[in-house]
Order: C-alpha cells, then sequence, then structure tokens
C-alpha cells in the first residue's frame, strides 16, 4: 500500500472522507503537541489546543489552498490560537490587577535544595516561556521543531528575513537572561 501525502489526504477530507482526516490528525498530532506544550508551558491545555487546531482545520478544510505547505498552515493555526488566547489572558490579567489593587497571585519560587541542571532547565523555560509570542514561535518551531526558515516564515506569514530577525533576537534575549547561570554567579 502507497504512503498517502498531506495534500492528497486533506483533498479527501474536503470531499467530506472522516477517515482522511483521523489519519492527518494521528500523523501530526504528536509533534504539534509538543509545540503547543512549549508555547503555553502546560501539557494539558497544549493537548486542548491541539483538538482547537484539528477542529478548525476540520471546519474550514475547504478554505485549504495547496501548495505543498500543509504544516506550515496547520502550525499557523496553532500559533494564532496561542496568540489569541495570550491577548485574552492579558485583559484579564488587566482587569484583574485594576480591580484587585494590585494583589495578583504569583506562583511560589522553586526550592533551592533542587540541582542545578534541575533549575537551569526550570529557568530556560522559564526565559522561552517570558519571550514575546513573536520570538517564541519561530525560535521553537527552529531549535526544538527543527523547521527551516523559509517554512516558519509561510507559517508565520512573514518574510524569511523577519523570522531570521526575530530568532537573533530572542537567542540574545535568553542569553542576557541566563548569563548568570552560565558563569556561575548564581
Amino acid at each position: 500500500m502507497r504512503s498517502v501525502d498531506d495534500s492528497e489526504l486533506l483533498q479527501r477530507v474536503q470531499s467530506g472522507d472522516r477517515d482522511a482526516f483521523s489519519e492527518l490528525m494521528n500523523r501530526h498530532k504528536d509533534r504539534l503537541v509538543n509545540y503547543l506544550t512549549v508555547l503555553v508551558r502546560d501539557r494539558a491545555r497544549s493537548e486542548e489546543l491541539a483538538q482547537e487546531v484539528f477542529l478548525k482545520l476540520y471546519l474550514h478544510a475547504s478554505r485549504y489552498q495547496e501548495r505543498g505547505q500543509f504544516l506550515p498552515y496547520l502550525y499557523r493555526i496553532a500559533t494564532n490560537l496561542v496568540r489569541s488566547e495570550e491577548r485574552t489572558r492579558r485583559r484579564r490579567e488587566f482587569l484583574f490587577r485594576a480591580f484587585a489593587n494590585g494583589n495578583g497571585h504569583r506562583e511560589p519560587a522553586s526550592p533551592q535544595a533542587e540541582l542545578l541542571s534541575v533549575e537551569l532547565g526550570q529557568r530556560l523555560g522559564e526565559a522561552i516561556a517570558s519571550l514575546p509570542l513573536r520570538y517564541r514561535s519561530p525560535l521553537t518551531l527552529r531549535e526544538i521543531e527543527g523547521w527551516s526558515y523559509r517554512d516558519i516564515a509561510c507559517a508565520l506569514k512573514c518574510r524569511e528575513g523577519t523570522v531570521k530577525s526575530r530568532i537573533h533576537r530572542a537567542r540574545e534575549q535568553l542569553r542576557r537572561e541566563l548569563e548568570p547561570y552560565w558563569n556561575g554567579s548564581v
């Protein structure tokens, strides 16, 4: 049996083939959930978001025009969902602070007894999570997912030069933030 590519599966989805949709979903769900987990730092939430991504894909499959860019298209849907969720979260935080007079809840610091490697991993995760989404997304797609600059540019609907610039800025920001750990100052 020959292997069916994503574009052929999506054409079948556009014709109402649910089995083709299941195949597409099974083929890409794990990597998509991993990508989303890096962006939102919550595995359960990333699984929920992945379901939303696939639901949007299914509901709007007719809008997709085949150009050999299915994966960037899928990840663009995911990135846009995270972007939208982040805007909503910021608005809620702003309103909460405005009405709670700045008495927001903060997560407790990690215990001092943790091993340095665990703490460094945690700090790196926090540093990545603190990056603005416009830097975090391309950095994650490049460094963790191994995407080309071209595919990232297509997924995020920007130029390759913009992608390279954002990745460079993300790396510089991470370097500055984590410098004390590399130099042993902490």
